[in-house]
């Protein structure tokens, strides 16, 4: 029976992390994504709030040593996607998927394993008209990939 060194499975892919990484915190990166169009509707004072309380609890994550980077991101009106096909290079205007809502921003976080980092997402303000993905950061130590297991 062999073990693949880079399973798709979330659960796998933490243990494969803890393994590799040894014990402590793993990094996860939380993406931000809400419709564009909801934030465009709040009024001045609505969004004002929103912000006032992403930075206040960015500073309380920063604080405990959880917060390695945060960034908002322009609107999707601004987004170019870049592809190389057979030598040649094509940008088109706007984000490659379609999609009903958009990443508005990243948090880069430590957390000890992804049970935390899904309690650090959840307290977020944008959770409670949008969505944030949390995602394991794959540790590559140099180029090269652990090898399978057999």
């Amino acid at each position: 029976m062999s073990i693949l060194a880079f399973p798709d499975d979330y659960l796998m892919t933490t243990a494969l992390h803890i393994q590799i990484g040894g014990y402590g915190t793993m990094k996860y990166l939380l993406m931000c994504c809400h419709e564009e169009k909801k934030m465009d509707d709040m009024s001045k004072s609505e969004c004002d709030a929103i912000i006032d309380e992403t930075s206040a609890y960015c500073g309380t994550l920063e604080k405990s040593g959880h917060l390695i980077a945060a960034e908002p991101l322009e609107p999707v009106q601004t987004a170019v996607t870049v592809r190389v096909r057979t030598g040649k290079l094509s940008v088109t205007d706007g984000p490659f998927a379609e999609t009903k809502e958009q990443v508005a921003g990243f948090f880069l976080i430590n957390a000890r394993d992804l049970n935390e980092a899904i309690q650090v997402a959840s307290k977020f303000p944008s959770v409670r008209f949008g969505s944030m993905e949390v995602r394991p950061v794959m540790e590559l130590h140099g180029c090269s990939r652990p090898a399978a297991a057999s």
